[in-house]
């Protein structure tokens, strides 16, 4: 275990890196399917700005990227599933409501793989993007390179491309999160999971590198990943080595309070999914919620999601008999692993039939057309996208999800886009709201939704047909608007100029997240250019316009301020109303450790929260009602 002091960790992590490599044979299986493993390695870097001036990735070198993807065996169609027409829920129209154009809008790197799999998000000051298979690190206000594109197989000494990046900021800590997986020693498999923590908020700065190990059974491909409060949650489409073709369903939690603090004892907890409803053969990446706004309460069960669509069926009948979602519920035990389990969430309301759809394009799924080309592009049917945003209201919680769906019998592909609500009282879940965009004849997919402090919802996406080059574009709703409607016009951040000719795989990520401001939405996502071929692109925007539409936006202002009297200082100005208030206070693993009712008084208000007997460290204030809430970010030291 490493403990460094604060005086000296700055010049220790700038001179030196210490690794440190655990006994594989700690890990352990249980009888119950449940594998715990401590990290099979860890170090600490050098600075990324220092890493990427000695190790600069070939950008646009598609063969640094050493991925070997598994297959993407699609559903056998069903020819009696529904609809049988056109998608009931399909949205056929633009909406007009305020919608701003990019506020910021910069190309970003164009990676050594293809496709993309473009993951980024924002913090305080900068805006971080990976993809394959290169990171870096831009000035959030000017779009300006912080550093050069670092070649990723630089940041875990030894290891290879191989692709498949998440980026996140955990606004809670903050702190970066950097992630892909590596190859084993005969390059065949990725059998190693590679996941850096920035040691400070600076992303160009040092990070605690772990490498996880998992079941030697088994290699993860396509992964997602999600924060909550006891842990980074991940799934992935596992394959079997063995077994060509085979697919695992199984699920993989590390240790995020240890890994925070760059403790090398920080561990995996990993277990299948039994009684999955569906053929899982097929490629197959069910979803964890991604907390976002305030942590959900510590010890919260973390929520997965797949769906079913009565169009799959096996090779000879039909697996399903109705489109619905199903919700699962794990739960970690850090001090007892067997412990850990994952369970439908019968109580919780599972499964939710959906409105009609269809995800079972002919053949092999690969059906989005382009304009002056023949070749279509990969849908990703049969998924969910990255990401499912989890927040956390007074009574209620939110979670959106989406995936492509087909809206026609011509295969044109729309989106599917979900609000569910889970009653904070009883747990139970519901479908608050659902729709399919898919406003014209052109195909939209490869989404990705976010929800801002006003229940704003901003969606990003890419957008190809017969006249339109691959391009980027995005459209959003009020929270007060018309339910089952995006509202506000598309616009587009990025006019393709020309089609990817001879390759169908398209993306694989694209991923909307929220600015610390709580009310920005950035994405980055991928467009094809006639001169350079594929390229990513990161822009942002928010859901506001005029003055017009004030009722749906909050533009208090709040402080929370350490008054030197034992007490936090909590002062909110220019609310829309004088509706009641809470103020709470956590940790920043969602421990709630105070709770306050406010009045509001003249559309102000003002109070204190003591904390004179807590530890130093980071807290969460979170201030809303069933309007608007905020998160602000405090250090006690």
């Amino acid at each position: 275990m490493i403990k460094i002091s604060a005086t000296l960790s700055a010049l220790f992590l700038l001179s030196v890196c210490h690794a440190q490599t655990n006994d594989r044979s700690t890990g352990t299986h249980y009888a119950n399917g449940v594998y715990y493993a401590p990290c099979s390695a860890f170090q600490i870097s050098k600075p990324l700005k220092e890493l990427a001036a000695e190790h600069p990735a070939i950008v646009g070198d598609r063969f640094d990227k050493e991925e070997v993807d598994a297959p993407r065996k699609p559903h056998h169609p069903n020819a009696t599933g529904l609809p049988q027409g056109d998608d009931p829920a399909r949205q056929t129209f633009k909406g007009n409501a305020p919608l701003t154009a990019p506020i910021h809008n910069w190309t970003g790197q164009r990676g050594n793989g293809a496709p993309l799999d473009p993951t980024g998000a924002a913090g305080l000051t900068a805006y971080v993007q990976a993809v394959n298979t290169s990171y870096r690190a831009y000035n959030k206000s000017t779009g300006a390179p912080l550093m050069g594109s670092l070649s990723l197989k630089t940041l875990w000494p030894g290891s290879s491309n191989a692709g498949d990046p998440v980026v996140l900021y955990d606004k809670y800590a903050d702190r970066w999160f950097i992630q892909q997986f590596n190859f084993d020693a005969a390059r065949q498999n990725p059998l190693k999971i590679l996941i850096a923590i920035s040691t400070t908020n600076d992303p160009t700065g040092t990070y605690y590198q772990y490498t996880f190990t998992p079941d030697p059974n088994g290699g993860p491909d396509y992964p997602k990943f999600a924060i909550w409060p006891d842990g980074y949650y991940m799934t992935a489409n596992w394959y079997d080595p063995s077994t060509v073709g085979a697919v695992k369903q199984q699920v993989t939690v590390f240790e995020r309070a240890k890994m925070l603090t760059g403790n090398s004892t920080a561990g995996m907890v990993s277990l299948p999914i039994r009684g999955l409803a569906i053929d899982t053969t097929a490629f197959f990446t069910p979803i964890f919620a991604d907390a976002d706004g305030s942590l959900p309460p510590y010890g919260t069960p973390a929520s997965l999601f797949y769906f079913e669509d009565d169009n799959w069926a096996g090779p000879t009948a039909p697996l399903v008999s109705k489109d619905q979602i199903h919700i699962l519920k794990m739960t970690t035990d850090w001090t007892t692993p067997s412990n850990t389990n994952i369970v439908e969430d019968v109580a919780g309301g599972s499964p939710l039939p959906t409105q009609p759809f269809s995800t079972a394009w002919p053949a092999s799924g690969y059906e989005i057309t382009q304009k002056s080309d023949t070749t279509h592009l990969d849908a990703i049917a049969g998924i969910f996208m990255f990401r499912a945003q989890y927040r956390k209201w007074p009574t209620y919680n939110t979670l959106l999800l989406n995936h492509a769906v087909k809206v026609n019998t011509a295969g044109q592909s729309g989106i599917r886009w979900y609000e569910l609500r889970q009653d904070a009282g009883s747990g139970l879940w519901s479908i608050y709201q659902q729709s399919t965009f898919a406003p014209d004849g052109e195909n939209r997919w490869m989404a990705s939704l976010a929800m801002d402090d006003n229940g704003n919802i901003g969606m990003a996406y890419c957008i190809s047909g017969s006249n339109t080059y691959p391009s980027l574009g995005y459209t959003g709703r009020y929270n007060n608007d018309p339910l089952n409607t995006m509202t506000c016009p598309e616009m587009v951040a990025m006019t393709g100029t020309g089609s990817q000719s001879g390759f169908d795989r398209w993306g694989d990520y694209g991923h909307t997240s929220l600015d610390p401001d709580g009310q920005t939405f950035w994405h980055t996502g991928m467009w094809e250019s006639s001169s350079a071929g594929e390229e990513s692109q990161i822009f942002s925007f928010q859901i506001s316009g005029s003055a017009g539409i004030a009722e749906h936006t909050q533009t208090a202002a709040f402080d929370v301020i350490r008054n030197g009297t034992g007490n936090l200082l909590v002062k909110g100005t220019g609310l829309s109303s004088d509706a009641s208030l809470v103020v709470d206070l956590f940790d920043i693993e969602g421990r709630q450790l105070s709770g306050q009712h406010i009045q509001p008084v003249s559309n102000s208000f003002e109070t204190n929260i003591p904390v004179s007997s807590l530890a130093k460290g980071a807290y969460l204030v979170r201030i809303g009602n069933m309007s608007f809430q905020k998160v602000v970010k405090v250090v006690l030291n």
